[in-house]
């Protein structure tokens, strides 16, 4: 029941949903690993041009090593704790562009 009630409270406070969070997850998983774990394969990402932040960029990237092959469907609170107060407000500002950097890399697994 606690953690119901502390999604509910992130959701009240920032309007963000559980698939902005699945989609911070997918980002937080290609900027840990842009190469989406093809060996041979390495790219460097200058995150920056995507909006994000080194700080930010840094944070997601620790969040991302974390559930690099976890589904992206983590509970909120738990997301929302690892988050630094300045990945927050970026998150909060930029919840509706995250699927542009999935978009921006090719799928390894879609049919």
């Amino acid at each position: 029941m606690f953690q119901e009630d502390k999604s509910l409270q992130i959701h009240e406070i920032s309007k963000l949903k559980p698939t902005h969070f699945a989609d911070l997850i997918r980002a937080a998983q290609l900027i840990f690993d842009p190469a989406a774990g093809v060996s041979g394969r390495s790219k460097q990402v200058d995150w920056q041009e995507f909006g994000i932040p080194d700080p930010v960029a840094r944070n997601l990237k620790v969040l991302g090593q974390e559930y690099r092959y976890a589904s992206p469907h983590v509970p909120a609170d738990i997301v929302w704790s690892k988050l630094t107060p300045q990945t927050r407000i970026w998150f909060i500002e930029n919840k509706d562009e995250l699927w542009r950097i999935e978009e921006a890399f090719p799928a390894l697994d879609e049919d």
